[in-house]
């Protein structure tokens, strides 16, 4: 019976309406705040006529609330209950908070509604990843987090050449204002996924716990460590965007090496969205910790391309795809990892954990290596953040060694 059981089990399809429902609802929310984010710099410089100094204090505040927002956003989803109000609450937040943006008179006020904005986008990660686990069978959770990282990212193409179509047409402000349509969308499509879902009701709530230590402990907590040693090397893409320009300027002149630094950064997120289904395959097959490792080898290659590279394209592409090819893998074996590994009753604490992991990580990377590029050398920031990959890559080793 148990064999019976454990055949229909892998025999069930993973690519349910429910799973399509979560899929479409992060390929709408992202083309939907990445309209606002894509024209945020030149709207808070050239429209309300601040300094860049106050754009990098509002998008510090708004990744810090965004960080907050995803550890409380782990306690909400461990009610699962809680956790569809929070998902879409979350979605819904987001998209109104972010086109509010283009009405607005004043750097002030903008910050205010960018950072709630962001705050409530941190809180619904968690409900979202805990929620696709809700909805397709064990076997096939890599699969499942690489189609909604795929989407995910593929909104992250299709959200800026919207933004640029819209500012032609309408407007910087309209353009923004705009933004709610797909980003309403992306609420409705999370409704459509809970109740195709048809999960169970629940009729008690839990009492809300902030769960920290139970998430650590044991093989997830092993697991964890060679994950946050990972982030704290993922350095935000505009750092590589800086490196690229810098090396292009001298042959190309300023403005052409941005135009071509930026192309480049196309090829990052076509790469990852290439990748990340695949590796969502290949986490169901080999199992997740390989396909992080495989991303962390990606990254620490293509780190070292940005260190010792020359001002040849083809040579920075190589380094901008294999960031995208480690961001794609990694990513998602994180997701499908947590969610084999987490109790179910833990779940929304371990995603909240890891989101919260994910951005204090990325900020530290950003800020280390910033620091390191402009006070010492680009090629001892990259040497740095190589390290960080060398000890994930000796972390996961030694957290896959102790699980066999």
């Amino acid at each position: 019976m148990a064999v019976s059981d454990a055949v229909k089990t892998a025999k069930r399809p993973w690519l349910t309406p429910g799973v399509g429902g979560i899929g479409t609802a992060s390929f709408l929310a992202d083309v939907g705040h990445e309209v606002p984010t894509a024209l945020m710099a030149s709207f808070v410089t050239s429209t309300l006529g601040a300094p860049a100094a106050v754009l990098g204090l509002i998008e510090g505040i708004s990744e810090g609330l965004a960080g907050t927002g995803r550890f409380v956003g782990g306690a909400l989803a461990d009610d699962p209950g809680r956790r569809r109000r929070v998902a879409v609450g979350g979605y819904t937040a987001t998209a109104v908070l972010s086109a509010l943006i283009g009405v607005t008179s004043s750097a002030v006020q903008a910050g205010v509604l960018r950072g709630m904005a962001w705050a409530a986008r941190g809180l619904r990660v968690p409900a979202r990843n805990a929620l696709l686990a809700d909805v397709v069978p064990k076997h096939a959770y890599g699969r499942a987090y690489g189609f909604e990282r795929t989407m995910d990212n593929l909104g992250a193409i299709v959200g800026p050449l919207l933004a640029l179509g819209l500012v032609a047409l309408v407007g910087v402000r309209t353009a923004i204002v705009l933004s709610v349509i797909p980003g309403v969308m992306a609420a409705g499509a999370i409704v459509f996924a809970i109740r195709q879902a048809r999960l169970p009701r629940v009729a008690e709530r839990r009492k809300l716990r902030f769960r920290i230590r139970p998430v650590m402990r044991g093989r997830l907590g092993r697991v964890m460590a060679g994950f946050a040693a990972f982030e704290v090397g993922n350095v935000a893409a505009t750092l590589l965007i800086l490196r690229a320009t810098d090396l292009l300027a001298p042959s190309h002149g300023t403005q052409n090496a941005t135009q071509l630094a930026i192309t480049l950064y196309i090829v990052y997120n076509v790469a990852a969205t290439l990748v990340s289904f695949p590796a969502g395959s290949w986490s169901d097959r080999f199992g997740p910790l390989v396909v992080t490792a495989a991303g962390v080898a990606a990254f620490l290659l293509g780190y070292v391309v940005f260190a010792v590279s020359s001002p040849a394209l083809v040579v920075l592409g190589l380094g901008f795809a294999l960031a995208g090819i480690g961001i794609g893998c990694a990513e998602t074996a994180e997701h499908a990892a947590v969610a084999a590994l987490a109790p179910n009753e833990l779940r929304g604490s371990a995603f909240g954990l890891l989101a919260t992991v994910q951005a204090l990580g990325n900020v530290a990377a950003s800020v280390v290596a910033g620091a390191l590029y402009t006070f010492v050398s680009p090629p001892v920031a990259f040497g740095y953040l190589v390290g960080w990959m060398g000890i994930a890559l000796v972390l996961l080793g030694w957290a896959g060694r102790r699980d066999r």
